[in-house]
């Protein structure tokens, strides 16, 4: 492995950087960022141990890449953020915006923890909220520009959970894996759908659902 460690190779990390250019500052949060996930990890499962050889691609890249698809959007909620993807790599790239505010919504106490102290030492513009995805829309009452969740569950559960930002005006944006249109197929059976896919920078089977309408199904729309 070369120079980069446990945090990634010196490779991986170049090649995150040239799939998802940032400034200058926001490499320095997500440096210091990925050194603070490393001691984390030691102790707390914030990551698969399997992708930490590729931590920056894997990760962080797949992270900022959200970020072009709503390129106006400065209030962002994410859910299950976990070891804190894609919530925190977008919060450093989004640290000089005034108006910028990631909610970073986690039911886990040690992930929750680890987030509210990444938020502490990167003086980032981000709130953690340590409750289930399921009970921040409708318990929060905000409204947000783009709502994402990354490896956290089925199609069909994120649209339950996402409705009320995406009612509100909310862009969802899923990252998906090959399995994309199964979900879309057993999402729609409850949900009429307003969504497009874009193929992903960081996994070649993979893509990113964006929602813009949705819309719960009725017994008057079950088909003969």
């Amino acid at each position: 492995m070369s120079k980069g460690g446990q945090g990634g190779t010196a490779a991986d990390k170049a090649q995150a950087l040239a799939l998802t250019p940032v400034s200058r500052e926001t490499l320095a949060r997500l440096e210091s960022f990925v050194e603070a996930l490393q001691r984390w990890q030691r102790t707390t499962n914030l990551v698969a141990a399997s992708t930490l050889a590729r931590i920056w691609t894997r990760h962080v890249a797949d992270s900022l890449q959200l970020l072009p698809l709503a390129p106006a959007a400065r209030l962002w909620v994410d859910f299950g953020s976990g070891g804190g993807f894609p919530g925190i790599p977008i919060a450093c790239a989004l640290a000089e915006e005034a108006a910028a505010m990631v909610h970073l919504v986690e039911s886990n106490g040690k992930k929750a923890a680890f987030l509210r102290e990444m938020v502490r030492q990167l003086k980032l513009r981000a709130e953690v909220h340590h409750l289930r995805a399921e009970n921040f829309g409708e318990s929060w009452g905000g409204r947000a520009d783009a709502v994402a969740a990354r490896a956290l569950a089925p199609l069909k559960t994120l649209c339950d959970q996402a409705f009320p930002l995406i009612d509100r005006g909310a862009v969802a944006i899923f990252p998906k894996g090959q399995d994309v249109d199964a979900e879309l197929t057993e999402a729609a059976k409850y949900w009429k759908i307003q969504a497009s896919k874009v193929p992903s920078k960081t996994a070649p089977d993979g893509c990113i659902l964006l929602i813009t309408g949705l819309q719960a199904r009725t017994k008057a729309d079950a088909r003969p």
